[in-house]
């Protein structure tokens, strides 16, 4: 699909667009908006703490002092390149210090971060590119294998709004900016100019593409702040000397509000990990002594694995926050023994609200594997609405919905998805399913576009999954609707067979048949796969796998 472009100029989306004038004052009174800055933060821990490290990534460590230098010099040089405050900065690197400091450096002088994961190749980065406007973007040169460099001057030639490009860690070529040398620019206030307004458009983080194409999730520095703010003193509870271990992409939600705005706002640690392998992540956890993370769940797996024969010092680390998947008990207890009394908690969200829901210090070990937790902050609001768009009863399933501080403004240039999601009282409606239990506490069960509507039934995909994954050949399943003449649509499981294994159709519904459910939850195809695509954030891509539904 081919992005329009978007210019410098195209107005933005504001606040007003968003909130109306009691909920703007409420979440001000209430101290969840503020009147700071990234900047403002990055200059208060320079002047009071400025040796303490901030960034490690395992090459390069840089205190608080270093990093205000090395952003505002940088800054300094995308003013000189001709960024302008509001004009959008595309930055796709790994996970390194450089990550941080280009950050600062675009939200010093006003202008807004567009992050892109390093995993994404040109289909995606040229829709990122154009639909963002991007007039700049930071990279590096070959990172696993792939040259990120030649991808961007490649579509550089056929966006003509994308002018500079600033190469860290790669030799920048005649017209282009080296990070490092950008970062050396000598500069003063007068300059950078006036700290920029919380409640303007600061980052600009594109879904991960569940959906065919991905949409521009918009956020102001307020927004972020409150959700980075709130997890890192109310949740993770972070102390000035924590570590925050972060092998999640900085570049997408978890990484950046929980990796690097949380200990940005107590003037902590993070550090970085730009390749996962379980056996180096405990290694860098001993090492340097950290203290919290927060992955999706199969992250934590890996390293409970790879703790069994590692023979590694884990005592420092305290905290574990788990997105994307439930906590199974069995993990929690793992969790605790090889982590000497570390805690596992659940986290709800998505790059629309960052933090919906979480178990909170102190709930129980069944509170924790057994929800997903409850409102993660004061001052959100979750309800569950039926088709009916009315709040269901406790215990049954509805659309999750979100109301407070941390949800987006809406979607960059897209106003259509905008009104289909932001209902007119600014519930954000998140296209995810769940129950409450009496105690208040939500499930997640899956997603609207999860539910295979079967002769006029709804059947939960998310359902059907859990009573496949049983089967003793199956190692990690699918389940996604194709069409049907007569019934609609039916259920195609999609499986990952385990190592010698090549279940077949029946082989399931026999099995399943003796679970003793509905037979109408069958699946009625089955297609064997490799692997399922995946998102760069661990999501299956299950509209790649409804058109395989549809074809095999």
């Amino acid at each position: 699909m081919v992005s329009p472009e978007i210019t410098a100029e195209t107005p933005s989306l504001t606040v007003h667009d968003r909130y109306d004038d009691e909920s703007i004052r409420l979440f001000r009174e209430r101290g969840w908006w503020q009147d700071g800055s990234a900047s403002a933060l990055l200059e208060r821990w320079a002047q009071e703490t400025p040796d303490r490290r901030f960034v490690s990534d395992g090459t390069v460590e840089l205190d608080y002092a270093t990093v205000r230098d090395r952003a505002n010099g940088l800054g300094a040089a995308l003013l000189r390149a001709g960024v302008r405050p509001g004009e959008r900065v595309a930055m796709q690197l790994p996970n390194w210090a450089e990550f941080i400091v280009g950050y600062l450096a675009i939200a010093r002088i006003g202008a807004v971060m567009v992050p892109i994961m390093t995993v994404y190749r040109n289909t995606e980065v040229g829709h990122v590119l154009r639909n963002s406007g991007a007039v700049a973007a930071i990279t590096t040169g070959e990172f696993r294998g792939f040259d990120h460099a030649a991808m961007f001057r490649s579509l550089q030639k056929e966006i003509p709004a994308l002018a500079t490009l600033v190469i860290a860690r790669a030799d920048a070529q005649e017209g282009e900016l080296s990070f490092a040398e950008a970062c050396a620019t000598a500069t003063d206030d007068a300059e950078l100019g006036s700290p920029p307004d919380p409640d303007l458009p600061h980052v600009v983080v594109y879904t991960s593409g569940t959906e065919s194409t991905a949409k521009g999730c918009v956020h102001t520095w307020n927004t972020l702040d409150y959700s980075a703010r709130g997890l890192a003193h109310d949740v993770f509870q972070t102390r000035p000397e924590d570590v925050m271990f972060m092998p999640s992409p900085v570049a997408h939600a978890t990484g950046l509000v929980v990796g690097v705005l949380g200990p940005l706002a107590v003037g902590a640690e993070t550090h970085l990990l730009d390749i996962w392998e379980p056996n180096e992540g405990l290694r860098r956890i001993e090492q340097y002594r950290c203290t919290a993370s927060a992955t999706a769940t199969p992250f934590v797996r890996m390293a409970l694995d790879a703790a069994r024969t590692a023979d590694r010092d884990l005592s420092s680390m305290r905290f574990w926050l788990c997105a994307g998947a439930p906590i199974p008990e069995a993990l929690a207890l793992e969790f605790d023994q090889a982590f000497s009394g570390g805690v596992l908690m659940p986290l709800y969200g998505c790059s629309e609200i960052m933090a919906g829901t979480c178990c909170h210090p102190g709930d129980p070990l069944e509170r924790r594997a057994g929800s997903d937790g409850s409102p993660a902050l004061d001052g959100v609001r979750i309800k569950l609405v039926g088709v009916d768009g009315e709040s269901v009863a406790t215990g049954e399933e509805g659309e999750i919905c979100y109301w407070g501080p941390g949800a987006i403004l809406g979607y960059w240039r897209d106003p259509e998805r905008t009104a289909a999601a932001i209902d007119g009282e600014g519930w954000h409606h998140t296209g995810d399913l769940g129950r409450f239990d009496d105690q208040g506490y939500l499930r997640v069960s899956g997603r609207l576009k999860d539910i295979i509507i079967r002769g006029g039934t709804n059947l939960s995909a998310a359902e059907i999954e859990g009573y496949v994954a049983a089967h003793p050949a199956v190692a990690q399943v699918a389940v996604v609707a194709y069409p049907d003449e007569r019934l609609g649509e039916k259920a195609c499981a999609v499986v990952v067979p385990k190592p010698g294994e090549q279940p077949t159709l029946t082989d399931i519904t026999d099995f399943l048949r003796g679970r003793d459910i509905s037979l109408q939850k069958l699946p009625e195809k089955l297609v064997l796969v490799d692997e399922l695509p995946m998102t760069a954030t661990g999501k299956v891509q299950k509209f790649v796998l409804r058109d395989v539904a549809r074809e095999s």
